[in-house]
């Protein structure tokens, strides 16, 4: 088979799928045809409206509207946790020990003078946790906690589901995206993107 024709099958291969498509639905007849025809009365009840989710979640420590909900859990998706394996109370003799274990981290959270170092988030003594201002030990799986003492607003719609993403389908069990599942703990704000595509201006 020469290449003009292995290229003619390449681009007539998506419009017989589409026919082939066109046809089975076809087959089936329309909507009202369908209901029409059927032979058992429909049962919404019986319906599966939620799915295993692939990874692992939490229950949160706070209310949605006077319910708990589950949030995706955080320390799996560390690759060096827990922290405390290296993190112990013996002193470290390799010279540039953070350069060599964290040197790829970059911080760009706040800014100016509220430019954050690693401490202020990181709990001093247990490495395996967050600390808020207030000294309390927040859980990694539980860091909106932590988020939530600086960024209270979208942390307020965070709950109320009009920031973040939702896992679940909308009638079934709460699960959520926790912070971290989409900003970067270290370097939080989103890049700056211009338009894909963009519309000139209409001549006067």
């Amino acid at each position: 088979m020469n290449i003009p024709t292995l290229r003619f099958a390449f681009l007539l291969l998506p419009a017989v799928m589409l026919l082939s498509f066109q046809l089975a639905i076809a087959r089936q007849g329309s909507v009202l045809e369908r209901i029409h025809g059927a032979d058992q009365q429909f049962d919404n009840m019986q319906v599966e409206s939620t799915y295993q989710l692939s990874v692992k979640t939490v229950l949160s420590k706070e209310s949605y509207q006077g319910g708990v909900f589950m949030v995706l859990a955080r320390k799996d998706a560390i690759s060096r946790y827990r922290c405390s394996v290296c993190h112990t109370k013996k002193i470290s003799q390799v010279r540039d020990g953070a350069l060599i274990t964290h040197g790829e981290i970059r911080i760009n959270h706040g800014e100016g003078e509220n430019e954050l170092a690693c401490i202020e988030c990181h709990d001093r003594q247990d490495r395996d946790f967050l600390v808020d201002m207030k000294g309390k030990k927040i859980d990694f799986d539980h860091s909106y906690q932590l988020c939530g003492q600086c960024h209270f607003r979208p942390k307020r719609d965070w709950l109320g589901g009009a920031h973040g993403k939702r896992m679940t389908y909308w009638a079934g069990e709460r699960v959520v995206m926790n912070c971290t599942s989409c900003h970067d703990p270290h370097s939080p704000a989103f890049k700056t993107k211009m338009p894909e595509t963009y519309s000139l201006p209409l001549d006067e």
